[in-house]
């Protein structure tokens, strides 16, 4: 078998990056993250593997000159910037890291969702401040959580939820896909958004970046919403009208909101999400466990040993909705 040309667009310094050895000696690779170096490597190139935080205009330098490309793979599990290339129209397969950062995100959903029950915000400033503040706490145990999207993140969240005794309704274009799933007590059709915004006592959005997901949560689904309910957004930033969240934070018509994702990131400085005294936030850092980038590199090897086999390719991409 003639070797296998794989061009990596990414920080030739990641420390992931050491696995591609373990590819075998039927394999040859140059990794890069310069526009100019991609398109040069990627008429050869017969596989790529785009790292995590790839610059989209280097990736897609590489795409727009891969003349003999056979496969393409995510190390993120979003793929919106993919979709916007030639990719999307042709027959290359496109894999992603999907499983790979679900457990470390459904943890955080729990963790986001005891911060505001809790109320560990208030523990802390009195800790601070020395002073010996006695107050009642909420309990998890039978709240709603709505999962607005229900993909990986999404299970992985409801299972956890489950085991503290709340009760899970879950929201998915295609409910007929979660036939026979035990992690949630109903799945029910995107029509009936508004109600689960209304029954909700925490919601989830964890949702891939597609056009129909963009500004998803807007004023009045924010208005729908409990008097104390939080919205927690592991998904895409964009998901959420952050001019309707702020105001419905500043007068106090819900809890308050735990942001992974922004609509800009980095989060310019001195925004006021920042000094908002509802809100969590974390720098898209919620899937950052210590293994996170071996665990998605992970999935790649696998998916190279079935690539050379010619077997089936894990997570595939449907292309036709872009995730």
């Amino acid at each position: 078998m003639s070797p296998i040309n794989l061009l990596v667009v990414a920080d030739p310094g990641g420390r992931y990056l050491s696995m591609l050895p373990e590819l075998g000696l039927n394999l040859t690779y140059e990794i890069t993250k310069d526009a100019g170096r991609a398109a040069e490597l990627a008429p050869m190139a017969d596989v790529i593997l785009t790292g995590v935080g790839a610059p989209a205009s280097v990736v897609k330098a590489a795409i727009d000159a891969a003349s003999k490309l056979q496969w393409l793979h995510s190390l993120s599990a979003g793929v919106d910037h993919l979709m916007a290339t030639r990719l999307r129209e042709s027959t290359i397969p496109v894999t992603n890291a999907k499983g790979a950062y679900s457990q470390s995100l459904g943890e955080y959903c729990i963790a986001a969702m005891l911060y505001f029950a809790k109320d560990l915000r208030r523990m802390m400033m009195s800790q601070q401040a020395g002073k010996w503040d006695v107050f009642d706490i909420d309990m998890l145990q039978g709240k709603t959580l709505g999962v607005l999207g229900y993909g990986d993140i999404g299970k992985a969240s409801a299972r956890r939820a489950k085991a503290f005794g709340m009760k899970v309704i879950a929201l998915r274009r295609r409910p007929e896909k979660s036939a026979g799933d035990e992690s949630a007590d109903e799945i029910w059709g995107m029509d009936r958004k508004m109600e689960l915004m209304a029954t909700s006592d925490y919601l989830l959005l964890a949702m891939p970046n597609t056009p129909d997901t963009q500004g998803i949560v807007g004023d009045a689904e924010l208005r729908a919403m409990k008097h104390d309910g939080v919205i927690i957004n592991l998904g895409r930033g964009n998901a959420i009208d952050e001019r309707a969240l702020i105001g419905a934070l500043n007068e106090r018509r819900i809890r308050g909101a735990a942001l992974d994702v922004f609509e800009v990131e980095p989060l310019p400085d001195g925004h006021v999400f920042y000094s908002m005294d509802n809100i969590l936030v974390s720098a898209h850092t919620a899937d950052h466990s210590r293994t996170w980038l071996e665990d998605s590199m992970g999935i790649f090897v696998e998916n190279y040993v079935r690539f050379v086999k010619g077997e089936p390719l894990l997570n595939l991409v449907d292309k036709s909705v872009g995730y």
